[in-house]
């Protein structure tokens, strides 16, 4: 009886931990996948951009996934920006440009929240970063030295699969809200269950899953939080092996300046 008490009164968040995904860009040689990142920025396009915004990342930005630069101008323009003001002072909405950055969904926090039940739907630009689960003692350790830094994925992934998993009886859920132990802040939240299967066609054959389109989707979100990863792990690789030849020759010098005194 006591144990049932416990699960339908949890007393730390999330209730489960995320589950640890494999992904292409883990440890310190990883790389991201681009058809991935294609299929995941095609999620957020037709699913996740009707309430969340990404307006920190810039559509030029997108040549990194593997398009070309006439595919960025084509997709920058299927987004009407607000632009201005003009010569006369107005403000005017025109097509946007490579060098535009993803619109809001919403005109304001506040538009947002009104449309979303109260709760205002984050900004999607730095989730994959802001979003994660504290691993605590001694796993934090172990993480240092495996580089484990996907625990924002990892988290987007489980949120949005978990969504089918039912609440412990006697568990009060807030009306409005939708039930998820993979939360990190309660047992419950305002988004509904964003993702069904077949709901977005890809072109490549992937699989049209709930759990691939998460995947792809949270790896998209690692890459416009991080888009300079690889080039960060490659420069990081690089001053490694400088450092460990600089160490050896400092080393080798020392032995032959000193080698004649006497010790």
């Amino acid at each position: 009886q006591e144990e049932a008490h416990n699960e339908a009164a949890p007393t730390h968040f999330p209730i489960h931990e995320p589950k640890e995904m494999d992904w292409s860009f883990a440890g310190p040689f990883g790389t991201y996948d681009k058809a991935q990142l294609q299929r995941g920025l095609k999620v957020y396009k037709e699913v996740c951009a009707a309430c969340h915004s990404m307006k920190l990342v810039a559509f030029r930005t997108l040549e990194d996934l593997g398009y070309s630069e006439a595919q960025v101008k084509a997709l920058a323009a299927e987004y009407t920006i607000n632009d201005g003001p003009n010569d006369a002072g107005d403000m005017f909405d025109r097509p946007g440009i490579p060098s535009d950055y993803f619109p809001a969904p919403f005109p304001n926090d506040q538009a947002a929240a009104a449309a979303n039940g109260g709760a205002a739907p984050p900004d999607m630009s730095l989730l994959a970063k802001a979003r994660g689960v504290e691993r605590g003692f001694p796993r934090f350790v172990f993480d240092i030295f495996t580089q484990y830094a996907q625990g924002g994925p990892d988290y987007i992934h489980s949120l949005l699969t978990g969504y089918d998993e039912q609440p412990p009886a006697g568990m009060e859920i807030p009306e409005g809200t939708h039930y998820n132990p993979y939360f990190i802040a309660g047992v419950s939240l305002k988004m509904p269950n964003p993702l069904s299967d077949d709901q977005v066609t890809y072109d490549d054959g992937a699989p049209q899953t709930v759990d691939q389109y998460s995947r792809d989707v949270s790896a998209f979100l690692m890459w416009a939080a991080e888009p300079h990863l690889e080039a960060r792990k490659k420069t990081g690789f690089r001053v490694l092996v400088f450092l460990l030849l600089f160490g050896a020759l400092v080393y080798l010098t020392k032995r032959k300046v000193w080698a004649g005194v006497a010790h």
